[in-house]
C-alpha cells in the first residue's frame, strides 16, 4: 500500500471510531462485557445450577426457547436495543441446542434488518431522521460514502456496533437488496455461532446444563 492510500485508510478508520454513536456504542458494548463476565463468576460462586428458578427457566427455554429467540432478533433487528448477542449466549447457556438457536437467530435478526430497509426505502429520509436524527444520518451517510458495504459488514461481525442503523441508511440510498441480504446474514450466522458454542460453554462451566 502506498504511504498516501495508507494515510487515508487509517484517516477513515478513525473517521468510524471518532463518530459519536459508534463511540458510544462501543462504551456501552464493553460495559455489558464487564458486566457479563462478572455475573457468570458470580454464577459459578454461588453454584447458581442448584437453584429451583433456574430449573423452571431451563424447562421454560426448551418450550418456549426458540419461538422467543425469533421475536426478540426480529426486533433487535428494528433498532430496538434488545441485545440480541447476549440473548444469543443466554440461550445456549440454559441448554437450546446452538444449531437452531444460531439459525433461528440468524433469520430473525436478518427479517428485523430486512423491516428496516423497506421501512426506510418506502417512507424516505423524513422517516429515517425521525428514528436516527439529522446528525446520526449525516455520519452514517458520510461514512457509507466511504465504506460502504466493508463498512456494514464490519459492522455485522463486531456484535456492539448497531448495524440495525446502517440497514435504514441502506434503504434509504436503495442499495441492492440482494447484497444487503446477503451481508445481513452471513455475519451474523459466524457471529452467532461463535457467542452459541461460547454461550453453550458457559452454560456447562457455572452448572447450568
Amino acid at each position: 500500500m502506498k504511504p498516501n492510500a495508507e494515510k487515508e485508510a487509517k484517516q477513515n478508520f478513525s473517521d468510524v471510531v471518532k463518530t459519536s454513536w459508534v463511540k458510544s456504542a462501543i462504551i456501552v458494548g464493553l460495559v455489558f462485557l464487564a458486566i457479563g463476565i462478572a455475573a457468570i463468576f458470580i454464577f459459578k460462586a454461588v453454584n447458581i445450577g442448584s437453584f429451583q428458578i433456574i430449573s423452571d427457566v431451563k424447562a421454560f427455554a426448551k418450550d418456549y426457547g426458540i419461538l422467543g429467540v425469533f421475536l426478540a432478533t426480529i426486533l433487535a433487528g428494528t433498532v430496538i436495543p434488545l441485545g440480541s448477542p447476549a440473548l444469543v449466549v443466554a440461550a445456549a447457556s440454559l441448554g437450546i441446542h446452538p444449531l437452531p438457536l444460531v439459525v433461528t437467530a440468524t433469520i430473525g435478526f436478518t427479517t428485523g434488518m430486512t423491516i428496516n430497509y423497506f421501512l426506510a426505502y418506502r417512507l424516505g429520509r423524513t422517516f429515517v431522521i425521525k428514528r436516527l436524527g439529522a446528525e446520526k444520518l449525516e455520519e452514517a451517510t458520510f461514512l457509507w460514502s466511504r465504506w460502504g458495504w466493508i463498512l456494514y459488514t464490519l459492522f455485522g461481525l463486531i456484535p456492539f456496533l448497531p448495524v440495525e442503523f446502517l440497514a435504514l441508511v441502506c434503504g434509504l440510498l436503495k442499495a441492492s437488496i440482494k447484497t444487503f441480504l446477503v451481508l445481513s446474514f452471513m455475519p451474523r450466522l459466524m457471529v452467532f455461532a461463535v457467542l452459541a458454542y461460547f454461550g453453550e460453554a458457559i452454560g456447562s462451566w457455572i452448572g447450568i446444563i
